[in-house]
């Protein structure tokens, strides 16, 4: 099994980059890494965040899966498009078109799709219903605590869009950025050692006089939360046409998600989630992650010929 490097991580260049045009005319930049031969993981992120913030998880993979991760529009490796063009029926459509993409530049196999939270919603409202997949493994989706209210789901989404106006742009250095996080948000996030590093490397750009620029505008970020909560009431996780598994943060944490308003849907959704973990769960328990995508992708019949 691959063992990810003590911090603070490096995440390994890709063995193949894909420029995927999408049809309105903005970038999406496919990075391959891991097993060409093995099973593929197509692998995407949550708002505001980077694929390559998910390292200490799909490098955990590396040996059994041909693993691709990109980015959502706008997010990570991209260039920055219309903020028109920034929501999540749009993630949708994207997540559909650049995994076609993904076949068609490098072959059909079985295939995998691992998406937290935005991402995770994009697949789930997804045109084809997921029909590519295999099976779809999601990370916290933004889906509908039982018995929560419209009301209390816009009040949550309006919260998260005014922390997101309120994001520092730049930061001088990457330690600061650091530093900030653990003052900020050490009393509820405990990522493990270098999570914090890997998560600034991935969201923030390095300009040439070394300070570090944030790559998603705080404004886009913005405009998913405000709007989130509208879509996570309509999924209907049965309608997907594969199957689904669902791994949460720990419901009686503060801000967890647990799918859906009926209670009658989790007895449909194989759903599971990891004990004192947050929203953040990729940092911190990425070997418990990773060993549940594992799991999970034997079930699905993705395993090394």
């Amino acid at each position: 099994m691959t063992l990810v490097s003590d911090p603070p991580f490096t995440v390994p260049p890709p063995t193949a980059i894909h420029e995927v045009r999408l049809p309105d005319g903005d970038g999406v930049t496919v990075r391959r890494h891991g097993n060409p031969d093995g099973p593929r993981i197509v692998l995407s992120h949550g708002n505001g965040f980077a694929a390559d913030s998910y390292y200490l998880v799909w490098g955990r993979l590396l040996d059994e899966f041909d693993v691709m991760v990109f980015d959502l529009r706008n997010h990570g490796w991209n260039g920055v498009g219309n903020v028109m063009r920034h929501n999540v029926p749009q993630f949708a459509k994207d997540l559909d078109y650049v995994t076609g993409e993904v076949r068609s530049h490098f072959g059909q196999k079985p295939t995998l799709g691992v998406f937290h939270s935005t991402s995770a919603l994009a697949a789930c409202l997804s045109p084809s219903l997921a029909k590519g997949y295999e099976g779809l493994f999601l990370l916290d989706p933004p889906l509908c605590k039982p018995g929560i209210t419209y009301a209390r789901l816009d009040a949550s989404g309006a919260w998260m869009a005014r922390r997101a106006r309120r994001r520092t742009v730049r930061f001088e250095s990457l330690e600061k950025f650091v530093w900030m996080m653990e003052v900020v948000g050490g009393t509820f996030f405990k990522p493990v050692a270098g999570g914090w590093e890997l998560l600034g490397r991935s969201t923030f750009g390095e300009e040439p006089d070394g300070g570090w620029v944030l790559r998603c505008p705080r404004e886009y970020e913005a405009h998913i939360a405000e709007y989130v909560s509208a879509f996570g009431v309509v999924v209907e996780l049965t309608r997907l046409q594969c199957p689904v598994r669902v791994l949460g943060a720990d419901p009686t944490l503060p801000y967890s998600f647990i799918p859906s308003f009926n209670l009658r849907v989790l007895v449909e959704c194989d759903y599971d989630f990891i004990p004192e973990a947050t929203h953040l769960l990729f940092l911190e328990k990425p070997d418990v992650c990773a060993a549940r995508i594992r799991a999970f992708a034997a079930r699905c019949g993705l395993v090394l010929p």
